[in-house]
């Protein structure tokens, strides 16, 4: 019997809702096994979903067709071209613009503006909230910018990156002895939403592409790891940040 072959168009979609698939299972047992509720709004759920699987198709396209392509690429020209200097550069820009637009570090760094004022540890004004968050933006994405610096260099030189990280949080674990306790979690949490949507796809690309244009250099042991960086800076350069403002 041949199997039912689906239009190349639609793959996408249904590559989508077969990954969203298990979210929703397990959020529909819930609701119905367990708290034994109905389902709330289920047009406006299905609707959500709908929408869900439209953008998240849209989004893996782009990423194939935009993102991955033009930081290999530029990796690649920087490679051929020779100049470090530019490339460090490019890496620092990368990593620091991709930040600063990340959608999810602006969000909790929206949310810690408002803790804080409500906690009284920053002034209540909308002016102080705001300068408050943007602060935080600006330290992650400055941190973030070194750490793809940082992993450049260690594409380029072939450095160990295990000592490197190890390295890293045995700074962060010191830090942590003398930061303020109200900003500790939020230096943990920045170290996750910088790794999202933006700055995973075109930092993974330029580690990618780097290390398969300079010869000596493996693209699966070298290429990955830029990632790890962009987690770990972030802690140490926030909990920094709040040593300063608190």
């Amino acid at each position: 019997m041949n199997r039912l072959r689906v239009p190349i168009s639609l793959q996408p979609l249904l590559n989508s809702l077969r990954d969203l698939l298990p979210i929703v299972i397990v959020v529909s047992t819930f609701q119905l096994l367990v708290i034994r509720q109905p389902l709330p709004n289920l047009l406006d759920l299905l609707l959500g979903i709908l929408f869900v699987v439209i953008g998240l198709s849209l989004f893996v396209k782009g990423l194939e067709m935009g993102l991955f392509p033009i930081g290999q690429s530029m990796a690649h020209a920087f490679a051929r071209k020779g100049s470090l200097g530019w490339l460090l550069l490019f890496a620092f820009a990368l990593g620091f613009g991709t930040t600063i637009a990340e959608p999810a570090l602006i969000a909790i760094a929206r949310e810690a503006s408002e803790i804080a004022a409500a906690a009284q540890l920053i002034h209540s004004s909308e002016d102080a909230m705001q300068r408050y968050a943007l602060g935080l933006r600006y330290t992650v994405a400055l941190s973030v910018g070194l750490a793809i610096i940082l992993g450049v260099m260690r594409i380029i030189r072939g450095w160990p990156i295990h000592w490197l990280i190890v390295g890293g949080y045995i700074c962060i674990i010191i830090i942590t002895e003398f930061a303020p306790r109200e900003i500790i979690g939020i230096a943990y949490d920045s170290g996750g939403v910088t790794t999202s949507t933006i700055t995973v796809p075109l930092v993974t690309a330029l580690g990618v592409g780097l290390a398969s244009s300079l010869q000596g250099r493996n693209p699966m042991t070298d290429g990955f790891g830029l990632i790890a960086f962009a987690s770990l800076t972030p802690i140490m350069f926030v909990m920094l940040y709040g040593m300063v403002i608190h």
